[in-house]
């Protein structure tokens, strides 16, 4: 079978579409190229149950699998409350909203103005 070129854009694109189709909710992508070396993006991503946020985890790496060849890191898919997909360039975060309302990845990512956060 042939695998689509992998590039982080493409894979951007395929997950953000996977994310779309399993009907994620809040996604976010945060541009991390000349911020950090972990990757060149980041999605965050919300799910409404530990079965959603599995199953949508379960999915996007079989989907990186068959489209690009390659088989991403994952952990925390077995709790469902917050999956990590690592895939090199891009990495994925999947929560349940409490979850990921306590970490606030978000936060530490982006600058003020766009979380909405005022400065008090």
């Amino acid at each position: 079978m042939a695998h689509t070129p992998l590039t982080s854009e493409a894979l951007l694109e395929r997950i953000l579409s996977s994310l779309t189709d399993d009907k994620a909710e809040d996604v976010v992508q945060i541009d991390l190229r000349g911020k950090s070396s972990i990757g060149d993006h980041m999605v965050i991503a919300s799910g409404r149950s530990t079965r959603q946020v599995s199953a949508m985890a379960e999915k996007l790496t079989d989907r990186i699998k068959q489209e690009f060849g390659m088989t991403a890191r994952v952990e925390g898919k077995d709790a469902g409350d917050w999956v990590v997909i690592d895939t090199g360039d891009v990495i994925v975060h999947i929560f349940r909203p409490e979850v990921r309302e306590f970490y606030q990845l978000e936060k530490m990512w982006l600058p003020q103005a766009a979380t909405g956060a005022s400065a008090r």
